[in-house]
């Protein structure tokens, strides 16, 4: 079977539910030709990106179950590997012209590098005659989402308003596989030079699990979310996303699983609180679209711009590893540096505690994120940290500090979370574990706080206060 078709995969790693392999497919059954899949590692440019370890693990586990899942389907898939996003136009054109390629299908990327890649690369094809075909970017809606001004919104609650009303009205059933065809040409995967370690025992490289696992939260947990979403001991979140970070599944999917649950249970769609969350994940990508120059390090907030960050060294790395002092702080750190993964509640804790109480300079914290999380997507870690820092669009008032020791007795009452992560504090009373004495931190080899909260908490609101003044 002649094949003039490819399928550029990129962040979208699954086989069903996707737009450009669904209609790549179809256009091809219709002309009685082939498709390939074509996957493009980057591993220099991911890296100068702070993609993480874990992150590039799970990818290269991912590309290799799509290539056996594709192989049954008789779609093969090749490697085209260049060191950055620039090596691509020249790599990709010569692909298509070694192989007769006509047509390149792929979805769309959002962050500004991305989109920069994407329009070289349409260029260069162009100039040889070989068609584009693209389609919108993974988002659950992926049109722009505007205000009655035709303007983006900067607040997320009419944002999610407005997204809802369009969702409504859209059809989200999910895009079936590529149809069966003959195998034409053999796979061209081999070893990946930049396949790294990941947990695997907690993210399998697996659609298939990732689509059980989905409907599991969604029939499970999903109704309980609002209630239990907090508590980083309790098994509540869906942990989905690794697997929605890279596209291993795809937002039609999710929305199925909701839509079903929802139904089953007599509730409405529209109030779960959990699509609320995956409506915070389409709310940061839209933003950074309309936005673009939060994709340049640079704040939301153009008067933040201003603020002096303290940047102390020491207190840094006592951060990373997890040696604050603050025992809620440094469980949610371990957990981050052993797994790959932080509970969302704790997120918001440690990044409170980073930018309002070290008063450290919030890309630092949002690149540390970046370089460990194996879910690591720039747009939603970009405006998470933001918010924490009161950077940003839609962010917390700057006034709004942390308490950490309030927040672990609220949210780990019997500091079963710490002591799972931080077990020299394991043998303390659920009262004394959020916040040892000296003599129990000497005992337990644990170390003193590194900031002090009520002078620290001053310092930052005046600091922001101080912005006003100028």
């Amino acid at each position: 079977m002649k094949i003039e078709d490819i399928v550029w995969l990129r962040n979208d790693l699954r086989w069903s539910d996707n737009p450009a392999l669904h209609f790549a497919s179809l256009e091809a059954h219709s002309k009685s030709t082939g498709i390939a899949v074509l996957v493009t590692p980057t591993p220099v440019q991911w890296q100068e990106h702070n993609e993480s370890d874990a992150k590039m693990g799970l990818r290269a586990g991912l590309i290799k179950q799509l290539a056996k899942q594709l192989g049954e389907l008789g779609i093969p898939l090749h490697i085209v590997e260049t060191e950055r996003f620039q090596g691509l136009p020249d790599a990709i054109t010569q692909f298509c012209l070694q192989h007769d390629i006509k047509h390149v299908w792929f979805n769309n990327d959002l962050p500004v590098h991305e989109k920069q890649r994407d329009q070289a690369v349409t260029e260069h094809l162009d100039r040889q005659g070989i068609a584009t075909h693209r389609y919108d970017a993974d988002l659950i809606v992926a049109k722009p989402v505007f205000s009655q001004q035709g303007t983006p919104f900067k607040v997320f609650t009419p944002f999610f308003k407005r997204w809802a009303s369009i969702l409504a009205e859209q059809d989200a059933t999910p895009l079936s596989a590529p149809e069966k065809q003959a195998a034409p040409l053999s796979n061209t995967l081999a070893d990946f030079d930049w396949e790294k370690p990941f947990r695997e025992d907690l993210w399998p490289a697996d659609q298939d699990i990732a689509k059980q696992r989905l409907w599991q939260f969604c029939h499970h947990k999903e109704g309980h979310y609002q209630e239990d979403r907090d508590y980083p001991i309790k098994p509540a979140t869906s942990t989905l996303s690794p697997y929605l970070a890279l596209g291993a599944l795809g937002p039609r999917q999710c929305l199925e699983a909701i839509y079903y649950t929802c139904h089953e249970n007599a509730r409405r769609w529209q109030d779960s609180i959990w699509l609320k969350e995956l409506a915070w994940r389409d709310f940061y990508r839209q933003l950074m679209t309309h936005f673009p120059t939060v994709s340049m390090n640079r704040p939301f907030k153009a008067e933040t711009d201003a603020l002096i960050w303290r940047d102390n060294e020491r207190e840094f790395i006592a951060w990373c590893e997890g040696k604050t002092g603050f025992p809620i702080v440094d469980a949610a750190m371990r957990q981050l540096n052993q797994t790959g993964w932080m509970h969302n509640r704790l997120r918001m804790i440690t990044a409170s505690f980073f930018t309002k109480l070290l008063f450290a300079d919030w890309r630092r914290g949002e690149a540390y994120f970046m370089n460990k999380l194996i879910d690591g997507e720039f747009a939603a870690n970009n405006g998470g940290w933001q918010w924490s820092a009161s950077t940003g669009c839609d962010a917390a008032p700057y006034f709004r500090v942390f308490n950490p020791t309030r927040q672990s007795e609220t949210y780990d009452k019997n500091g079963d979370f710490i002591r799972r992560f931080v077990p020299e504090l394991a043998k303390l009373d659920a009262k004394s574990i959020h916040d040892p004495t000296p003599e129990q931190r000497k005992r337990c080899a644990y170390p003193a706080p590194i900031v002090d909260y009520k002078p620290a908490r001053l310092a930052a609101i005046a600091a922001f206060d101080d912005l006003k003044k100028t």
